[in-house]
């Protein structure tokens, strides 16, 4: 380990122990043998810990500086030039769609590199490639940082010091790849676009850019409105290169995409224009892993039989509204990859498409699994939505799924989301009867938590404006109602209007515990729903604990 690194790492120690922040290291939770890669990570600017600054994502003075990233890559052999790649980003939905593509070439018999970011429980989850889909190996990790240690200490004393933990895990994903000699590689951007580390991929190795949603999650980095959101998620379209559209866009939007596609000379193909149909036909929750069947009929261009596809009764294990559009976008990129000479079946993108499942998007857990957070009888979800569109996407769900079941939410939040559009559509949409409040660390720090009592605050607010009835439910407080519950034996609820529960619990363990207590206190044979939501990095810790 160099010294430059040490010393920076040593620094930012120092300096956050001053302000009385609790330091955590990436490496605490990971392999030992991996001590000197976690060791130099932890020496770099991390915005996923420290929060991004303002208009950092966007294609001005302010926004981060690309061609750093282009030197690092340089350094490193240029290793985009020995793969094709598939580019996707957007506010929510790039994740899922990444997976879901990558699924389906892999079914198609090709190696595929895939980028995702952020991970749940090793950082390692990040960079995934082959036909089998492994992330990489602490082995393989520990020797690819080994060959370009030195060249990456270069580079961090090139760049005085401002390499960032994303940009160097990007660089290394790049690289990987290529060392692999995977045929195609699916990279899902970070922040943005135009900025964002992933987009140093140049024209003549891009077969596709993807732009799944636009919406106001990072809305200080990126500009400050909608429209600048998506001026720098247009920024990954490229001259000469196609572009998928997963939307639904406001028009508004929709103008902005397909402007920057026109100037490019791009050729646009829409995901929900009038050759898509597709349609929820069936919904199975009688299992403990619950699924969706969907139709799903795409034809693109009448003159390619190659952009036409049709798709009955296919089994989805990623469930909702939103994820049967990410699933067709995933076939629209499929398809415009199979005009383009790569072969890829139905029935490959069929298999694909239904093989596709990721932790913490909807993740049911086990009976096993539920009994090892201590609770019994109900079903517990797990699912990382953090924004606005993402709460309306899982209330929407929830409530699909089960109509007639109470729900608990347990919930943590980073402090720079929008807490109070959240609670908003969770409230309205899902109608909970109980709801706890708990924190984690976000990406390993303290500095982006919010605390319990905040956001207990908001939803109190919320709900009462909701015409909830609201009560507070006193530390550890679980077997004392409020005086004028109605009490039918099997269900207490207030007679005239809606009631939720709420408390704050610091450990997210016993957290989950009060909210099946509450359920049960509510429903003697607690055969609710509780929904760990708010954060990928709650989610983490829960999946984490799980498999300590």
């Amino acid at each position: 380990m160099i010294d430059i690194a040490e010393k920076k790492h040593s620094d930012h120690i120092k300096a956050n122990r001053k302000v009385g922040v609790r330091v955590f290291s990436v490496f605490a939770m990971e392999d030992p043998r991996l001590k000197d890669f976690f060791g130099f990570l932890d020496s770099l600017k991390n915005y996923e810990k420290e929060g991004v600054p303002k208009g950092a994502g966007t294609d001005t003075d302010e926004g981060f500086d690309l061609r750093r990233m282009e030197r690092l890559v340089q350094l490193l052999g240029n290793p985009l030039s020995r793969y094709p790649v598939v580019h996707i980003a957007g506010t929510k939905g790039k994740g899922s769609t990444s997976a879901f593509i990558g699924s389906i070439l892999r079914e198609g018999g090709y190696s595929v590199g895939l980028y995702t970011s952020p991970h749940l429980k090793t950082i390692r989850e990040r960079i995934v490639s082959g036909r089998k889909a492994e992330i990489i190996s602490v082995e393989n990790l520990q020797n690819l940082f080994q060959d370009v240690q030195d060249i990456l200490n270069k580079a961090l004393q090139t760049e005085h010091l401002s390499l960032t933990h994303f940009e160097v895990m990007t660089a290394l994903a790049f690289k990987y790849f290529a060392q692999q000699g995977v045929d195609i590689a699916v990279v899902e951007a970070g922040l943005g676009g135009a900025r964002d580390a992933t987009n140093v991929i140049h024209s003549k190795g891009l077969s596709m850019s993807v732009i799944t949603t636009i919406g106001m999650e990072h809305m200080d980095a990126l500009g400050g409105s909608l429209e600048s959101i998506a001026i720098s998620k247009s920024g990954i379209i490229k001259e000469g290169c196609p572009v998928i559209l997963g939307g639904p866009f406001e028009p508004r939007i929709e103008y902005i995409l397909r402007k920057t596609a026109a100037s490019m000379n791009a050729p646009v193909t829409s995901a929900f224009g009038p050759g898509i149909n597709s349609t929820i036909t069936k919904l199975d929750s009688t299992s403990d892993q619950p699924c969706q069947y969907a139709d799903i009929l795409v034809k693109l261009d009448e003159n390619d039989p190659q952009t036409t596809i049709e798709l009955f009764g296919v089994r989805l294990r990623m469930i909702g509204y939103h994820q049967l559009q990410n699933a067709v976008t995933a076939v629209c990129i499929a398809l415009c990859l199979r005009s383009q000479g790569w072969r890829i079946s139905s029935d490959s993108i069929r298999a694909g498409l239904e093989n596709t499942n990721l932790y913490g998007r909807c993740q049911f857990l086990t009976p096993k699994q539920v009994e090892m957070l201590g609770i019994s009888g109900a079903t517990v979800v797990l699912d990382g939505a953090h924004t606005e569109a993402s709460a309306k996407a899982l209330a929407t769900t929830i409530r699909m799924l089960y109509p007639d079941k109470l729900l608990a939410f347990v919930i943590a939040m980073a402090n720079d989301k929008d807490h109070s559009s959240f609670a908003d559509h969770l409230i309205s949409g899902a109608r909970p009867n109980v709801a706890i409040f708990t924190e984690v660390s976000v990406a390993g720090g303290n500095i982006r938590t919010t605390p319990a009592s905040s956001l207990l605050s908001t939803w109190m607010h919320i709900a009462q404006g909701h015409n909830f009835l609201v009560t507070e439910m006193a530390e550890k407080q679980i077997y004392n109602l409020p005086d004028d519950f109605s009490d039918p034996n099997s269900q207490r609820t207030f007679p005239d209007k809606p009631c939720l529960l709420v408390a704050k619990e610091p450990d997210f363990v016993e957290a989950v515990k009060r909210a099946g207590n509450l359920l049960k206190l509510l429903n003697n044979e607690c055969s609710g729903i509780i929904c760990v939501t708010g954060s990928l990095h709650l989610v983490s810790t829960v999946i984490s604990h799980l498999h300590d």
